[in-house]
């Protein structure tokens, strides 16, 4: 006999790569492989989130739905889509959940777009299942109390600051702060939940079982044009289709902005303070993202954000953190201050909890090349860039040409002082070599004999101060001897060639320090100090960088092994977090755009010179 007086178990957190993604463009929700919505930030990917039960089990809120006594799960993508089916098996038989958000392609009202609709479809595949649902919203990160009010078959749920309403084909019981409902369905029946932003110009509506059908099959029919643009016929179809599939529910659609990862504060390592906010744009993905999308097929992705490139990511006031930031708002803001929400305990205890990010204010000179390259990129690939695009770029290759030896934070984003870092040197190099060489196949005007000698001037200055003796290998900074793998750009992006004898013998010294089953750790923090206590996992998106340098020196059988290998440490669904720890579990922000645009890169590569 259970004792009554035991105390009640502690929360459980589904680990993070136990979800999925479904999202409609503008915001996204995370799914766990049980029928929990753990994350959910609404109206977009920087609101203040709805459902954070990924980040605090007890307080963060969820949207719970599921077989009530189901054995096992099972989840997948319904084919060439975003949206998510998770199946309960149980002794009585089988059920699934679906969930999407709809999209589609035709012009709907703004008050539709903004409803953010988010759909729960639940069916009785076989036998007769008892389902129960639990609704417990914690708005504004669970810092802002909220109100219930029923009518007719909606309950709305009301904070200072958004109000939702739940719309159902079963029955609703209000309980405490939250809503529930148990039903059971039987063989080919089912039940729809809805759940809607309201306020303004979007009135409260239901979701009945036709419109639930026929948006289902709007969605289904919306993301299988859109991936049908793909040009990628190769040895990987399914793994780089579900790669651009991510991308493209990271983007969001107004801007053409393509957001890091959809949250904040995923940990790097379990009880590690290594936890930050990616819902921003970083200007470093920007030749990733356009190098990606293009060499798919995907030109008007590519077009939408270049757009916000060339929108918000000009040249501003000199700073003295440079013309350009780091990264930006989804919307272009410049301004995002970093604070620590303390009533969030963090995913399995790992706190701070991190909203905003202060690496907007440092100085990270390799931003530059890459916001460059992305711009060579898309004159080469896509269409020739304005006069007033060119303007831009003469100005900030004069500003690399005056700034490129200052000592900088670097690529990671160290928060452990400046150093003069390889990598930033690196992509100024980048940034003035592309330029250079689109002025000449344009004919465009340009300060050429001042480029080329800052050009050749960083080259000498890599090759002179960042190539160690001892390990006979290029090194993270001037004068150093440790190693980094962001220098596995350094054939990527063309600087040396990837058969050099210095650049196989880095690569090997690369593989006997960073190196751990295909999996590829960013530096040693312990001889690296990077101003932050613990340790890190592997890094992936490094991992399909090191696939690609293995390559792109002809080391085919290793690189097709590396790649395979490392294909085993997706999720279930074929996603990636940021890094991957030393038991194999996914760390970090998840899904991360990185990876998954690095995998992409690597795929296209390999198939290539597979032939």
């Amino acid at each position: 006999m259970a004792d009554a007086e035991s105390p009640p178990s502690a929360p459980r957190y589904v680990p993070i790569a136990e979800h999925g993604l479904i999202g409609d463009l503008r915001t996204v929700a995370l799914v766990g492989s049980e029928g929990t919505i753990d994350w959910y930030c609404c109206p977009s990917f920087d609101s203040p989130s709805v459902f954070a039960a990924v980040l605090d089990a007890e307080r963060g809120g969820r949207f719970e739905l599921g077989a009530v006594q189901a054995v096992r799960t099972k989840q997948f993508y319904f084919p060439d889509t975003n949206v998510l089916i998770t199946r309960f098996f149980s002794e009585d038989g089988v059920g699934e959940v679906q969930d999407f958000m709809p999209v589609t392609d035709s012009t709907e009202a703004a008050a539709e777009i903004d409803r953010h609709r988010l759909i729960r479809r639940v069916l009785c595949v076989r036998g007769t299942l008892p389902f129960r649902a639990r609704v417990a919203p914690r708005f504004n990160y669970g810092a802002d109390p909220h109100t219930l009010r029923a009518e007719g078959c909606m309950v709305f749920f009301e904070s200072e600051s958004l109000s939702l309403a739940l719309t159902s084909t079963v029955p609703l019981e209000i309980d405490g702060a939250d809503v529930r409902a148990d039903f059971k369905l039987a063989e080919g029946e089912s039940a729809v939940f809805a759940l809607d932003q309201v306020g303004g110009d979007v009135t409260p509506r239901r979701c009945p079982h036709l419109e639930a059908e026929e948006q289902f099959a709007g969605t289904v029919a919306y993301w299988r044009r859109w991936l049908a643009q793909s040009r990628y016929r190769g040895r990987w179809r399914e793994r780089v289709h579900r790669s651009a599939l991510t991308l493209k529910l990271l983007t969001y659609a107004p801007t053409g902005a393509i957001v890091a990862a959809p949250t904040t504060s995923l940990p790097e390592r379990l009880g590690g303070e290594r936890n930050w906010d990616y819902r921003y744009v970083w200007v470093r993905d920007a030749a990733f993202a356009v190098y990606a999308l293009l060499r798919l097929g995907f030109a008007g992705e590519a077009e939408a954000f270049m757009r916000f490139l060339t929108r918000h990511i000009s040249p501003g006031d000199s700073r003295a953190e440079g013309p350009l930031q780091v990264m930006y708002g989804i919307d272009g803001r410049t301004h995002l201050p970093e604070r620590e929400l303390g009533h969030l305990h963090g995913h399995e205890g790992s706190a701070p909890v991190r909203v905003g990010n202060a690496a907007a204010e440092q100085l990270q000179l390799d931003i530059y090349g890459a916001l460059i390259d992305s711009i060579y990129l898309y004159d080469k690939w896509a269409q020739p860039i304005s006069s007033a695009q060119w303007d831009d770029v003469c100005r900030l290759v004069d500003w690399i040409c005056d700034n490129w030896d200052q000592p900088d934070e670097g690529v990671w984003e160290t928060r452990g002082g400046r150093k003069d870092f390889l990598y930033s040197r690196l992509m100024c190099w980048v940034g003035i070599e592309r330029a250079v060489r689109l002025a000449h196949r344009r004919g465009l005007p340009a300060d050429l004999p001042r480029w080329r000698q800052s050009r050749d001037a960083i080259y000498r200055r890599i090759m002179d101060r960042c190539w160690s003796p001892t390990r006979q290998a290029f090194v993270q900074y001037e004068g150093g001897e440790v190693l980094d793998a962001a220098v596995l750009m350094m054939p990527l992006a063309k600087f040396i060639a990837p058969t050099d004898p210095k650049w196989l013998s880095t690569l090997d010294a690369l593989t006997e320090d960073l190196v751990s089953d295909s999996l590829v750790y960013r530096y040693d923090p312990h001889s690296s100090p990077d101003g932050l206590r613990g340790d890190e996992g592997t890094f992936s998106m490094c991992s399909f960088w090191y696939v690609e340098a293995l390559t792109r020196a002809g080391r085919m059988d290793e690189a097709r092994l590396a790649f395979e290998k490392m294909l085993t440490y997706a999720n279930h669904l074929g996603l990636y977090a940021e890094e991957i720890g030393l038991t194999g579990e996914q760390q970090g922000n998840f899904p991360q755009a990185f990876t998954h645009l690095a995998l992409i890169s690597a795929a296209y590569n390999l198939d290539r010179a597979l032939g």
